[in-house]
């Protein structure tokens, strides 16, 4: 049976408010032929289902044929799109440009080429006051059309004026783009592999990048520009493991916003992510104290009407505050209060069904997964670690692999010695297809083979011995990803001190405090 999460139409209808429903009915009704009586009643029962169901869909809509559902759901669609667009136009600097461009474009087709001049006038002041430059584009191309085919009056210098602001864009929209392919492509990558694996891996992609990106950072103009100049660099350096760099760059990409307020309301979706990589960044660092503020302040915003208003923006920033508060707990040992976060995040993303990413549920499969192992409740983090080891493998190797990791540590501490030889091969194998095997890792497979059937008074000088061979390598940073994804040398120090794991780090977290 399908479901909300393959028919477009029942997920555009559950996405919907009440407001925006409202309007929908007011929209429609305006037209009394029967087919939009037909698409009101399709609205309607959509509306009321829980999952699609076709055949339950006729059965509560019986003036509405078999054969006529899919023309209706198409129609239903549009005009869907159509409502909500008169609707938000308001709301959003793209929709009002967009309109302007309608506008002038209709008023030039029907002769009125003066109005159209005044009402692209409008439409460049905005464009230029919101650093739009590809609708800033669209306009210009427009006016040079009316003032190359029609005398208008205008003075003869803005002929000269149009085709040097012309040539200015152009070359804007030139840069921009290929900054903006850099981070794409960048993301891409770390979609796909994680962070870079080895000196190979970063040989590539330092290759790739600085054939790309500007050489010099004083030669960036512009919002657009630094927008994405930033943002390559803060995708170059995480991937590397630079995350002093990593830092440095989210921060500046945060200033940018804080020097131009304005475009936090024009690119909301950018701030919020940029605050979610600045987190990040500071996690990665252990830096508790700003990691706290910066915190706050994406709480806050996450109140204000612009992260409101729309439900992508209202969804992500509530799922990139739970993430951070996982974060928090994990860096700071604080696992038995981290796990009362879990039942109250699965209803969230429930309910964010529609809008959450298949990349982001992994993520918080796995973070789930750590909490529950730090705070020794193995069998809970084994369900979650399942369900990554048999979702699809087409993403997020690093995750594959050091999910199928953790998932051989729980069965190593719930002493299920029967299975443990087969799992160390399997893992190990699919650890080294994906070239993701490091001296950590290699180190962890020969202690896990070597001691998984010794007595426990046995045990403690071998955790003693791992623990001299991995302590140093904290610092390496080709090594530094086994740490990030699985902070295992609390885990070895929590055997050879005999205290529990989360104490460990809190610990650890404490003395930082005090430096």
């Amino acid at each position: 049976m399908p479901n909300k999460n393959t028919d477009i139409l029942f997920q555009l209808i559950k996405s919907l408010q009440k407001a925006e429903k409202r309007h929908f009915k007011l929209y429609i009704k305006r037209s009394s032929n029967n087919n939009e009586l037909k698409i009101v009643q399709l609205f309607d029962a959509l509306d009321k289902l829980e999952e699609y169901d076709e055949k339950l869909v006729l059965k509560k809509t019986p003036s509405i044929q078999k054969v006529q559902l899919a023309n209706l759901k198409s129609h239903l669609y549009k005009e869907i799109l159509s409502s909500l667009r008169l609707l938000k136009t308001t709301d959003n600097i793209d929709l009002q440009l967009s309109e302007y461009l309608d506008f002038a474009r209709l008023l030039y087709n029907k002769g009125l080429k003066l109005q159209a001049l005044k009402i692209i006038e409008k439409a460049k002041e905005l464009a230029r006051s919101s650093q739009k430059i590809n609708a800033l584009a669209q306009v210009i191309s427009l006016e040079k059309k009316i003032e190359t085919l029609h005398i208008t009056r205008s003075p003869l210098e803005k002929a000269e004026t149009l085709a040097k602001e012309a040539l200015e864009i152009s070359g804007h929209i030139d840069r921009v783009t290929r900054l903006s392919n850099l981070t794409l492509m960048l993301y891409r990558w770390y979609v796909q592999y994680g962070h870079a694996r080895n000196e190979e891996d970063e040989k590539d992609i330092k290759a790739y990048f600085k054939s790309n990106v500007p050489p010099n950072e004083n030669a960036v103009q512009g919002f657009y520009e630094k927008l994405y100049f930033y943002q390559s660099y803060c995708w170059y350096a995480f991937i590397r493991q630079d995350f002093l760099m990593y830092y440095r760059y989210s921060q500046k990409l945060i200033n940018l916003f804080n020097e131009d307020k304005i475009m936090i309301e024009v690119e909301t979706g950018h701030y919020i992510k940029g605050l979610h990589n600045l987190l990040n960044a500071l996690f990665d660092l252990r830096s508790f104290e700003t990691f706290e503020k910066v915190l706050q302040i994406l709480e806050s915003f996450a109140t204000t009407t612009i992260a409101n208003r729309y439900d992508n923006f209202r969804v992500h920033t509530a799922i990139y505050i739970n993430a951070a508060k996982i974060n928090q707990h994990l860096m700071m040992g604080t696992f038995d209060k981290g796990v009362l976060l879990i039942n109250d995040l699965k209803e969230e993303l429930k309910d964010y069904e529609l809008f959450v990413d298949r990349h982001r549920i992994v993520v918080f499969n796995y973070k789930i997964a750590m909490l529950y192992f730090g705070n020794h409740n193995y069998d809970k983090a084994l369900d979650y670690l399942n369900i990554i080891i048999n979702s699809n493998a087409d993403l997020r190797y690093d995750l594959q692999c050091y999910a199928r990791l953790l998932h051989l540590m729980c069965h190593y501490e719930l002493g299920n010695d029967e299975i443990i030889e087969s799992l160390i091969k399997s893992v190990y194998r699919f650890m080294a297809k994906m070239k993701n095997l490091t001296v950590v890792e290699e180190a962890i497979f020969r202690f896990l083979r070597d001691t998984f059937n010794i007595s426990p008074r046995k045990l403690k000088p071998e955790f003693e011995k791992l623990l001299e061979k991995i302590k140093h390598l904290e610092k390496n940073r080709f090594e530094t990803r086994a740490f990030a994804y699985l902070d295992i040398v609390s885990w070895v120090e929590s055997k050879v001190y005999d205290k529990p794991m989360g104490t460990i780090i809190y610990d650890k977290y404490l003395n930082s405090k005090h430096r």
